[in-house]
């Protein structure tokens, strides 16, 4: 039996199984899913767990079931490509044929001392409850600090002001204006929805340190019960740390077909991998389709595409609370009740696919 590893269940990964399972599988073939948790998280959602607004069950999503297929629960900590093999910690090592690394991203706080140890995040399902636990266990006039004004810390920002209006919230943008990815007018909107609901907009600043509940913006401290980083991400430093060419974001550089350059059994997916575009679900989705089609053809003994066509996304969404939303839709911008409906609805579809 030929072992197929696939290290993370993400959007990539399940998207990989959707499309493997449960009739496209060649019976020769067995499938290692790796993850920490037991089951598939909504990692779009985070923003709203660490809010309070949502419970910790609506972020998550079963692993599929399938004789082909095993679920193992535990933590990478290197890859050996040399004897093709996956190191966990506390547990035996894995065997593979065939491995597609797709381990996520984590924060990235750009040698900005303190950042690290005192500040909360919403990268994975249990830095987002440690933060829930601390946003929702403070006192009325309590001073959150949010550093980082772009889609995260944005939803984060705007979910908290709902959920928490007696909050005093300062949302930390390092450019002239929030949402900096957007276009001018998707700012503005959501800036004067920020100034309606009480939100204070920080706008250029530079977070030079952190300590415990005091950041320093410009080196002038500002005292916050508690800080939260959402001002980028980077690559698992499982990939960071694997010996190959890497982008200036860390991120490993792939061929047409998504597998290394130098190793055609190891493919990058999602945030791991170098792409034109930022990552996303939606374009760990793309990657996963077309990663099953070159395994299936190799799988049959035929010649994969040399390279396939870019991978289309629809669109970004963005909340503002319940009711509110943003985004951007075939480059055409959307605002209001719309947005928000139409991401209610993309993720119900996806959890129904999926549930």
């Amino acid at each position: 039996m030929k072992n197929l590893v696939i290290l993370g269940g993400g959007y990539g990964g399940m998207k990989i199984l959707s499309e493997l399972l449960p009739n496209n599988l060649p019976e020769d073939v067995k499938i290692t899913l790796v993850d920490r948790v037991p089951y598939h998280c909504l990692k779009t959602e985070y923003y709203a767990l660490a809010a309070g607004t949502i419970s910790d069950k609506e972020v998550r999503v079963d692993f599929p079931e399938h004789p082909q297929l095993t679920v193992k629960y535990g933590e990478v900590i290197s890859i050996e490509p040399q004897d093709k093999k996956v190191l966990m910690k506390d547990d035996e090592s894995i065997s593979y044929d065939d491995l597609i690394i797709g381990l996520g991203c984590e924060d990235k706080y750009h040698n900005v001392p303190g950042a690290d140890q005192f500040t909360y995040s919403i990268q994975s399902i249990e830095k987002s409850r440690k933060t829930y636990s601390a946003l929702n266990n403070l006192g009325p006039g309590s001073v959150v600090g949010i550093v980082g004004a772009g889609l995260s810390g944005v939803e984060l920002a705007s979910e908290l002001s709902e959920s928490r209006s007696d909050l005093n919230i300062k949302l930390f943008d390092r450019g002239k204006h929030i949402l900096s990815a957007f276009p001018d007018r998707l700012s503005k909107y959501v800036e004067n929805w920020f100034v309606k609901h009480n939100v204070e907009i920080i706008n250029n600043s530079n977070i030079t340190r952190v300590e415990e509940n005091t950041l320093y913006n410009n080196d002038k401290p500002i005292k916050c019960d508690v800080i939260v980083w959402t001002a980028g991400i980077q690559a698992n430093k499982v990939v960071q740390n694997m010996d190959t060419e890497k982008d200036r974001s860390g991120r490993l550089v792939i061929t047409p077909r998504h597998h290394l350059p130098n190793d055609e059994n190891i493919f990058i997916l999602g945030d791991c991998a170098s792409l034109p575009h930022a990552p996303s679900a939606q374009l760990a989705e793309g990657q996963a389709v077309q990663i099953v089609e070159v395994l299936r053809k190799r799988w049959n003994g035929e010649e994969p595409p040399a390279e396939f066509p870019p991978i289309k996304l629809k669109g970004v969404l963005g909340s503002l609370g319940k009711k509110q939303g943003f985004g951007m839709m075939a480059d055409r911008a959307i605002t209001g009740r719309v947005a928000r409906l139409l991401k209610s609805g993309i993720l119900w579809l996806y959890k129904f696919h999926n549930g």
